[in-house]
């Protein structure tokens, strides 16, 4: 199995990630506190230049306030659409 980074599922997912982000209306400072980390984490998360765990995510959703199953569900249409499977 090849590594997810840089394919276009992981592409979706870090869309998907900041797309959660913007609609529950936190700044990436914001995320950052809310996390107890730094907004160069975030910012790093977001763009792929670090890999986010799912023990990460789940941390991530409770602080966007978002079930995790939601955001799965999110994810899901999101590479579904890039796929043209909508």
């Amino acid at each position: 199995m090849r590594k997810s980074i840089g394919t276009p599922q992981y592409d979706a997912f870090l869309a998907a990630l900041k797309e959660a982000r913007l609609s529950a209306g936190l700044s990436q400072e914001e995320l950052a506190e809310r996390l107890g980390a730094t907004q160069s984490f975030v910012s790093k998360s977001e763009r792929g230049e670090r890999r986010v765990d799912i023990l990460e995510l789940h941390q991530w959703c409770r602080a966007l306030g978002i079930s995790f199953p939601r955001f799965c569900e999110a994810y899901d249409r999101s590479i579904r659409a890039r796929a043209g499977r909508g």
